[in-house]
Order: structure tokens, then C-alpha cells, then sequence
């Protein structure tokens, strides 16, 4: 019995040094290395990446800074037009939301009563949210592109470099629907042009004077209200007097042919005030038609006559000093201070406006500017 009891307690002893040897700290004692293991089996080499240089050429900080730097000294980024981008009538090009939902294509012109406004052919007229925007922004990066959508083509060689812009299909013109602009040509085969369009045209606000007998005007603002620069371009939208002077036909403008807006205004920058996203015309492109070129120049040499248009205008009452329409008994040409003029005389005061508001002092078609001034001059004095 004694020898069983000896025995159980050895082992109580035996297990408990176990436990604390199992448990205690110690020092490893290294050892010699082992044999290195046998390789494993290469794995299969990755599909190589395609244009992956071209998508780097364009989104790495250095070109981005380039074209955010030119960027701040164009007119999309300054400038007061900004503050009238709040009014759901002037938000879809005077903020960049606005413009954003214009080309969502979910909204439309509607008058006080919410019920849509209707154009000459009864058809909605698309806008940006009527309702109006409690802050307005300037046009940044994402009103013209859309990051989110990203490329329609990723093959640039053989389908060319969209730069994810919103819009590159021809315009309905605002003035006129079932006139479509398309600015694609042989400088701008997808038709970037075409973004420049969307608000680059004039308004709806003001129908052209036609027809015979008197016309009515009774807003200091008649014209295409600041946005004809494409159409100019065209040769197209201006009021076409009968005249000694013969219009181009439509679309015939070297600068349309030849060039483009995106060519003309964003083209390789001579000092990085010009050019890229300044909008700026560069003297990089002229020259390459206009080979001894040295200067762009400032107007073309028939705007001399722009100055003759302007002083008959203001010479008959037509319109004050700074170009603003005046009414029958001066001042401000309003509902209640109308100006009455013959068509002919209403359409000389639509193409001085057109010629105005263009601001490209006939550059952009110099044919057809020439042909407006012209014939203007000659319904004034006739």
C-alpha cells in the first residue's frame, strides 16, 4: 500500500515538473541552416497593357497642372457671368451644374405655372432645372468631361481621343430647332467642336426680323444675346438684307473647313497664355495656314465698316453709345418704351448686335461678317 502511494506521488511530481518546463522561458541555440527548397513552377506572364503611355501623357500631375494653370486665366474660370447662374433659365451655361443637367437631357423650360414652354414647333425645349440652384459655379473640368462616364473608345488610334467630354454630337439650335449645327471636320474629325456649341449659339429670347412692314422691339437686349460665335462661324443666323454685297454659303468659312474651335482656341501654347484652356487663339495654329503670319491679327479689314454701322445706328436713335437698344422716346427700349423700325432697319440692328456679341471682330467668317455690315449700311441709308 505504502509502495502505491510512493508511486502516485512521483507521478504528481513528474507531471507538475513537465508543466513547468512546458511553460517557462528559454534561449534557442541556433542551429546550421537547412537546404533551400526546390523553386516553384513560374506562373503565366500577364496580358500586355495596351495605351497605357497615352492614358499617363494625359492624366499625370505635370500635364494636369499645365491645363489647370492655363485654366485659371479663361473665362470660364473668371469673370461675374457666374452670378446670374442661380435663374433656371440662364443656369444651364452660366453654372456648372446647370450645364451638367441640361445635357442629362431630364429637364425643360417651363413658365410660371410649371407647364413646359413650347418652341415654334411645339416641341419642349431642353434646359437646365427650371426651379433654379441656390449656388452658382463656374464651368470646371467635370461641366465639360464626365469622369463618370469616362472614354466612349479606349482604341485612340483608331477611334480617337474623346477626352470623355459630355457632348460631341451636332446642336439643335436653340433659335431655331430644326437647324442642327455640326462643327466636325477635317481638323476636328470626332466633332470636340461640338461642346463649344451647346452654349456658344444664341438664345431663344429674340426671333430674327423678317417678313415686311415694322417690327417692335422692346428690349435693350434684342439680338442673339452674347452666344453667336457658331453660328457666325456657320454663316448662318445673321439677318441676310438684300444687298450689293453676295453671302457665303453656309459653311464654306475656311475657319470651319479648315479648322475648328478647339484647333483654333486650344491649340499649342506659345507662352501659356494662350492656347490649351485658356481659349485663347495661338499663333501656333494660324501659322500653320497663314504661313507668314507674326501677329494674330486684331479684326478683319473690312470691320472698319462695323464702326459706320455703329455711328448710322446711334445717328437715327436705334441704339445708345454703349450699344444698348433704345426705345421711341429714348432711353432703354422696354414693353413700355418701344422702339418701332422698319424690318430692314430692325434687321441692320440685328447684325450689329450678331457682329457685337460675336466678338471675334469678323475673324470667324470674314466673308459673311463683311456681307452683314455691308448690306446693313446700305438698308440704313437707303
Amino acid at each position: 500500500m505504502k509502495n502505491l502511494k510512493l508511486i502516485v506521488n512521483l507521478i504528481v511530481i513528474t507531471s507538475s515538473l513537465m508543466f513547468f518546463q512546458c511553460t517557462s522561458d528559454y534561449t534557442a541555440i541556433p542551429g546550421q541552416d537547412g537546404i533551400d527548397g526546390v523553386d516553384g513552377v513560374n506562373g503565366v506572364d500577364g496580358i500586355d497593357g495596351v495605351g497605357v503611355q497615352q492614358c499617363i501623357d494625359c492624366h499625370a500631375s505635370e500635364h494636369r497642372n499645365e491645363i489647370k494653370d492655363a485654366y485659371v486665366l479663361s473665362g470660364h474660370a473668371t469673370g461675374t457671368s457666374w452670378a446670374r447662374g442661380e435663374s433656371g433659365r440662364c443656369a444651364r451655361c452660366h453654372n456648372n451644374e446647370g450645364y451638367i443637367d441640361l445635357l442629362s437631357g431630364m429637364y425643360i423650360e417651363v413658365d410660371a405655372n410649371n407647364d413646359p414652354v413650347l418652341d415654334q414647333y411645339g416641341n419642349e425645349i431642353p434646359s437646365a432645372n427650371f426651379d433654379g440652384y441656390q449656388v452658382s459655379h463656374n464651368i470646371t473640368c467635370t461641366g465639360c468631361h464626365a469622369p463618370e462616364k469616362g472614354h466612349r473608345s479606349f482604341d485612340f488610334e483608331n477611334d480617337g481621343n474623346d477626352y470623355a467630354l459630355r457632348n460631341i454630337h451636332p446642336i439643335n439650335l436653340y433659335i431655331d430647332p430644326m437647324v442642327s449645327l455640326d462643327m466636325t471636320s477635317n481638323a476636328d474629325p470626332l466633332g470636340l467642336s461640338n461642346t463649344c456649341i451647346n452654349c456658344h449659339q444664341p438664345r431663344n429670347s429674340y426671333p430674327i426680323p423678317s417678313g415686311t412692314g415694322d417690327v417692335t422691339i422692346t428690349s435693350r437686349r434684342f439680338g442673339p444675346h452674347h452666344g453667336p460665335q457658331s453660328t457666325m462661324l456657320e454663316g448662318i443666323m445673321g439677318a441676310n438684307i438684300a444687298g450689293t454685297t453676295g453671302y457665303p454659303g453656309r459653311g464654306t468659312a475656311a475657319h470651319k473647313t479648315g479648322a475648328s474651335c478647339t484647333s483654333c482656341h486650344m491649340g499649342e501654347t506659345t507662352d501659356g497664355t494662350d492656347g490649351s484652356h485658356t481659349w485663347e487663339p495661338t499663333l501656333n495654329t494660324c501659322v500653320e495656314c497663314h504661313n507668314n503670319m507674326t501677329a494674330i491679327p486684331e479684326q478683319i479689314t473690312a470691320w472698319t465698316n462695323y464702326q459706320t454701322l455703329h455711328d448710322l445706328l446711334v445717328t437715327k436713335g436705334y441704339i445708345s453709345e454703349s450699344g444698348s437698344v433704345q426705345g421711341g422716346n429714348g432711353g432703354n427700349a422696354s414693353s413700355s418704351n418701344p422702339l418701332v423700325v422698319p424690318v430692314s432697319h430692325a434687321q441692320a440692328i440685328w447684325n450689329y448686335k450678331t457682329l457685337e456679341e460675336d466678338q471675334s471682330n469678323g475673324i470667324h467668317n470674314p466673308i459673311y461678317a463683311e456681307a452683314l455690315l455691308k448690306n446693313s449700311i446700305e438698308a440704313l441709308q437707303n
